[in-house]
C-alpha cells in the first residue's frame, strides 16, 4: 500500500500538539498533526459544563496570542480555551488533520524512521511526537462494584447536577476537579460527601497577586523534580466564580461533609481511612509555607504589596474534621451517585516502540525518549512543574523542536560537506 511521507508526525492537536506545530514550523520542518477528534477536543467534550481554566487568562496562554474575549485577570471557560487553540492553530497555519486516528507506530526495519498507521492510511515519518497529554484514560479505582449505586461516573463524564439522579452524592478526590464539582452539587441543593486525600492547596491570590505569579517569581514553576512522595499529589485551586482559595473548612461550613480517603466497600457500606485530619493539616502546612515564602519575597525585594494577615487565619475545625465519619451506609444516606475525581492514566498502546520503562511509563528526559526519533510532550514533570500547563508545554515544545532540528542536521551530514574534503570515489 502506498504511503505518504513527512519529516515529523505529531499525534494529538491539543495544547501540546499545537505548540509543537508552532516550533516545528518556525524551523521550517515539514510535519503533520493528527487529531482523532477536533482541536482541543478534551476541553469541549470531556469536562463539566461550568469548568473554567485554573489560571488567569494573562498566564494560561501561549506567548503569541492573547485571549480576545477574556479579561486578562479573568478565567476562560472551557469552550473559550478550546476556541483559543483553534484560533492559534489557524494563526500559525498548523497542518492539523482532524478525524484521523493513529492506530500504530512502528520503527522501520533496515531504514530510518517509522511507519505510522492511521484510520486514513499510512504515513512514513522520520520522527514521531506523542502529544496526547496526561488525560488519556480515566481511572476509577475498583472499590465499589457496578450496581451498588445507580450512577458511578468519572469526573470526565460529569457535566452538571441535572445529569445525576435525585439524591446524595459522594465525590471522591479533592483536587481542583473534585472540589469544584462537589461545590457545584452542593449549590444545586444536593447532600454531598467529599473524600479528601493528600493535596496541595495554594492561595488563589495573595497580597494582590495570583498564585500563578507567585509560583513564577518564587521559582516553583521551574522545579525539575517533585518533592519526595508528592509526584501525584493533587492541587486544590479554583478559578470558578471569579477565582477563590479552596478552604475545606469553608466547604464544610456550607454543608459538604468531609471524609478521609475512600478505602473500601462492603455490603452497602463505604469505608474511609482515618486520615482526614492529617490530610487537611498537611494541606494547611503547605498553604502557610507558601504564604511565608511570599512574605519573605516581598520583604527581600522591598515591594509595596498590601499585607494580608487574615489569610494566615485557618478558622475553627468543623465537626466532620474533629469527629470524622469512617463509614457511610449508602442507602441510609440516600446516596445515588458517586463521582470519581481520581485522575487519569496514560494510554500508549498505539506506540509500539522501545520508549517505556518496566512500569509502562515513558522513558524520557525533557521529552526526548529512549527510542531515538520518538518524543513525548505535555506530561506532568516532563522537564519541570509547569510542563503539563498551557504556558509550560509551549516552552517544552521549543526544546523538543530544537532537538529534532539538531538530529536532522546529523542525518543530513555527508563527509563531502567538510571544507576541503575530497569526494568519495571508487578509487579512493
Amino acid at each position: 500500500m502506498p504511503s505518504e511521507e513527512t519529516e515529523v508526525v505529531v499525534v494529538g492537536a491539543g495544547q501540546a500538539g499545537v505548540a509543537m506545530s508552532e516550533h516545528l514550523g518556525a524551523h521550517g520542518i515539514p510535519h503533520i498533526v493528527l487529531e482523532r477528534h477536533r482541536i482541543a477536543e478534551r476541553w469541549r467534550s470531556e469536562r463539566w459544563d461550568s469548568l473554567v481554566a485554573n489560571g488567569p487568562a494573562w498566564h494560561d496562554r501561549f506567548p503569541g496570542l492573547e485571549f480576545s474575549d477574556v479579561d486578562p485577570d479573568a478565567f476562560a471557560s472551557k469552550d473559550q480555551v478550546a476556541d483559543y487553540f483553534v484560533a492559534y492553530a489557524e494563526k500559525i497555519g498548523a497542518p492539523v488533520r482532524c478525524g484521523v486516528e493513529v492506530t500504530s507506530v512502528r520503527r522501520h526495519t533496515g531504514r530510518p524512521g517509522f511507519r505510522v498507521e492511521t484510520s486514513e492510511g499510512l504515513i512514513d515519518a522520520r520522527f514521531v511526537v506523542a502529544a496526547t497529554g496526561p488525560f488519556q484514560r480515566p481511572v476509577i479505582p475498583p472499590i465499589v462494584p457496578d450496581g451498588a449505586v445507580p450512577v458511578q461516573i468519572h469526573s470526565s463524564g460529569y457535566r452538571n447536577p441535572a445529569q445525576l439522579p435525585e439524591g446524595a452524592v459522594v465525590v471522591v478526590g479533592a483536587g481542583s476537579s473534585g472540589v469544584q464539582i462537589a461545590d457545584e452539587l452542593r449549590r444545586s441543593g444536593r447532600r454531598v460527601f467529599l473524600s479528601v486525600g493528600p493535596h496541595d492547596r495554594p492561595p488563589r491570590e495573595y497580597r494582590g497577586r495570583d498564585f500563578c505569579w507567585w509560583l513564577g517569581v518564587l521559582g516553583i514553576w521551574d522545579a525539575e523534580t517533585p518533592p519526595q512522595g508528592a509526584e501525584h499529589v493533587t492541587i486544590a485551586v479554583s478559578g470558578a466564580r471569579g477565582g477563590h482559595t479552596v478552604d475545606f473548612r469553608a466547604l464544610a461550613g456550607t454543608g459538604i461533609e468531609l471524609v478521609g480517603l475512600t478505602d473500601s466497600y462492603e455490603d452497602g457500606v463505604l469505608r474511609f481511612a482515618p486520615d482526614l485530619a492529617a490530610n487537611i493539616a498537611l494541606g494547611d502546612t503547605k498553604y502557610l509555607d507558601f504564604l511565608r515564602a511570599a512574605d519573605a519575597y516581598v520583604e527581600r525585594n522591598g515591594l509595596d504589596f498590601p499585607e494580608e494577615p487574615q489569610a494566615h487565619a485557618l478558622g475553627p475545625d468543623p465537626e466532620c474534621l474533629t469527629s470524622p465519619r469512617l463509614a457511610l451506609d449508602l442507602a441510609e444516606a440516600g446516596v445515588t451517585s458517586i463521582v470519581w475525581a481520581t485522575g487519569f492514566a496514560a494510554d500508549y498502546d498505539w506506540l509500539e516502540v522501545d520508549a517505556f520503562d518496566e512500569s509502562g511509563r515513558p522513558n524520557q528526559r525533557r521529552g526526548v525518549s529512549s527510542e531515538p526519533g520518538v518524543y513525548f510532550l505535555g506530561l506532568p514533570w516532563l522537564s519541570r512543574r509547569g510542563s503539563s500547563f498551557i504556558w509550560g508545554v509551549w516552552h517544552d515544545a521549543r526544546y523538543v523542536a530544537d532537538h529534532i532540528m539538531i538530529q536532522r542536521g546529523y542525518l543530513a551530514y555527508r563527509p563531502t560537506d567538510r571544507p576541503g574534503a575530497v569526494p568519495a570515489t571508487p578509487e579512493n
